[in-house]
């Protein structure tokens, strides 16, 4: 016999939830095989079987919470399969609930893996089929553990941090000249087409440099200034966001932190992230444009005391060398800890950004 039992998590992460067996009791299962897909408030990761054998039993249901070091099953490595005709003993499915472990109302409906339960209300009075009203109904849908997650580190921030927020503008020109001067010879260089990111992730490299306050942590009653840069980009995956980080950005080409940002986003779609691509980071950018957003307050991402909002890039009347012209322009915000960064410090930061970015040869300079 040997016994499947909950992995270590990755940094910080403690608990899990049994998202889904892949495998049911009595199948036959080879050593590496994917038994169980955990999630946790991370990523979702599937776990195997370290020896062959047969999946002699399951100890814990879909839906439950889990500990690192607890078990999940037990797999009889001299068991034959059990016959097709046997009924399979899996641990059964959870019927949602009510989401604090008590049970579901009568009329719910019990839920299978991976779908809400619905639960009817009866409406106060009695309205006819006929009258035309639709029924109205409600959803009940347990909260997912990166969801749960985000919503602690969300509250957090705000309950931890002294958190401010400024605000700046861009005017993208000569971004979007260059880029479109160079988009082709560089796609067929590089593989990968050259977007505004990397522009940003540099310009804030720069801005760290100027202003190290802003690439560092609170631990205690001590300031941790960072001496590298591990930038997080945010990405929008399926069950919540997630911060992969681009390790030692300052090192990397433009070509370079181009592919990293098109990787995360693909593995993020794909549910491949890994723990080590989300853990730390000491500075983070997040782009709500690609979303539409004109102008927003991102929220810190703790330990980290600031983090680089951008936004949609908008047409707008603007002067210029004493003449009204239409740019490209785009509004920047940076949310700051001002425990440690002052309030003259985030202006100038922002500053640095716009002037990197308007001028992008003063990044050939910040190299």
């Amino acid at each position: 016999m040997s016994n499947i039992v909950v992995p270590e998590l990755g940094e910080s992460v403690v608990e899990a939830r049994v998202a889904r067996w892949l495998k049911k009791a009595g199948d036959r299962v080879e050593a590496g095989e994917p038994v169980v897909e955990l999630e946790t408030e991370k990523i979702d990761l599937e776990v195997g079987a370290e020896r062959s054998g047969v999946l002699a039993s399951i100890a814990r249901k879909e839906g439950e919470d889990v500990r690192i070091g607890e078990l999940l099953a037990v797999i009889d490595e001299s068991a034959a399969p059990a016959p097709a005709s046997a009924a399979p003993a899996t641990a059964g499915k959870p019927t949602g609930g009510n989401g604090s472990g008590g049970t579901a109302p009568a009329s719910a409906v019990p839920a299978t893996a991976g779908e809400p339960t619905k639960v009817e209300i009866a409406p106060a009075f009695a309205v006819s089929a006929t009258a035309g009203r639709p029924e109205r109904t409600e959803e009940r849908v347990r909260m997912s553990k990166r969801r749960l997650t985000i919503a602690r580190r969300l509250v957090e921030a705000q309950h931890t941090a002294a958190m401010l927020t400024t605000f700046n503008e861009v005017d993208m020109t000569a971004v979007m000249g260059l880029r479109e001067r160079q988009k082709d010879e560089f796609k067929k260089q590089f593989g990968v087409g050259l977007g505004i990111a990397s522009f940003f992730v540099k310009s804030a490299v720069a801005a760290l440099r100027a202003f190290p306050a802003l690439n560092a942590e609170i631990q205690g009653d001590e300031i941790v200034y960072k001496r590298y840069y591990d930038i997080g980009v945010a990405v929008g995956a399926e069950g919540g966001l997630v911060v992969p980080v681009i390790r030692d950005a300052d090192r990397l080409s433009f070509a370079q932190i181009e592919q990293s940002i098109r990787d995360f986003a693909a593995r993020a779609a794909g549910g491949s992230l890994t723990l080590e691509d989300l853990k730390g980071g000491t500075f983070t950018v997040t782009n709500g444009g690609v979303f539409g957003s004109l102008l927003s307050t991102p929220i810190l991402n703790p330990p980290q005391v600031g983090i680089l909002g951008l936004h949609k890039i908008q047409d707008r009347a603007v002067p210029v060398e004493g003449r009204v012209a239409i740019r490209p322009m785009m509004y920047v915000a940076l949310s700051y800890d001002h425990r440690i960064v002052d309030g003259r410090e985030a202006v100038q930061f922002l500053v640095k950004i716009k002037s990197c970015v308007e001028d992008p040869g003063r990044l050939l300079l910040e190299a």
